[in-house]
């Protein structure tokens, strides 16, 4: 029984504590806020503005309500100085220029010739760089060019090359196998950027759709005979490109 007497005691006592100290945490509250309002530093501040520890909130509000910025020292620029001014966004608002100006572009579209290019008849220009169909190239006397080093099958990302290769008998190696399967290109180039002969590469050809996904299985005849057919075309490309590579 005394026990309870005594929280009982002891939870008025913590209220009355409160209560008084309440008034006081609210006033060093509003003094604390006051005191470091952005508009003024305290070193920058006047004596009799934050003054002394026994002046009261209620007189320091009132002194920093009629603290401006232009009473503060290098604080009074303007930032809409420069910026346009009321009488210019209004006209802009009631008269609406960006309409205006937005239909003056369209009107001035319809009198230009038009920018269609009629493919299949029409193409535009390519890039040396434009990766197409592949084909594998000769040397100039005939030989193939690809040494089956396999660098390029064990680079390609899709891994869509298969290579097989044979020792010869000077000691040379050349492919007796050289598979894509176009259907697992991703055209990225890879191969190309591997080949230390320039034995693969990729043509600006890009109309070979097909009816059937066997016809995206090339063969090493079918990179060969694209090559020949494309050789001047690829010497070309590779000439104008050496100088970024």
């Amino acid at each position: 029984m005394s026990f309870l007497c005594a929280l009982v005691s002891a939870g008025s006592s913590a209220r009355v504590a409160t209560r008084i100290a309440a008034p006081r945490a609210s006033a060093m509250l509003t003094y604390r806020l006051l005191s470091t309002t952005p508009r003024l530093s305290a070193q920058e501040a006047p004596k009799d503005y934050l003054g002394d520890s026994s002046s009261s909130p209620r007189s320091l509000g009132t002194r920093a309500a009629t603290f401006t910025a232009a009473d503060e020292p290098g604080k009074n620029y303007d930032p809409y100085k420069d910026g346009p001014s009321a009488i210019d966004k209004a006209v802009h608002l009631f008269f609406l220029t960006e309409i205006l100006r937005g239909m003056w572009l369209v009107l001035e579209q319809v009198f230009r010739p038009p920018y269609t290019i009629m493919y299949p008849f029409e193409k535009g220009p390519l890039s040396p760089r434009f990766r197409g169909e592949h084909a594998l190239r000769r040397y100039p006397s005939g030989e193939e060019r690809c040494i089956a080093c396999k660098l390029c099958e064990a680079i390609c990302p899709a891994q869509a090359i298969t290579i097989e290769s044979e020792a010869r008998l000077d000691g040379s190696r050349r492919t007796t196998r050289y598979d894509i399967d176009m259907t697992k290109c991703i055209y990225c180039g890879f191969c190309q950027e591997a080949c230390p002969v320039d034995a693969i590469v990729e043509t600006q050809n890009q109309e070979f759709s097909t009816e059937t996904r066997e016809e995206l299985l090339y063969n090493k005849e079918k990179l060969l005979a694209n090559g020949d057919r494309a050789e001047a075309e690829i010497a070309a490309n590779l000439h104008a490109d050496h100088v970024y590579r």
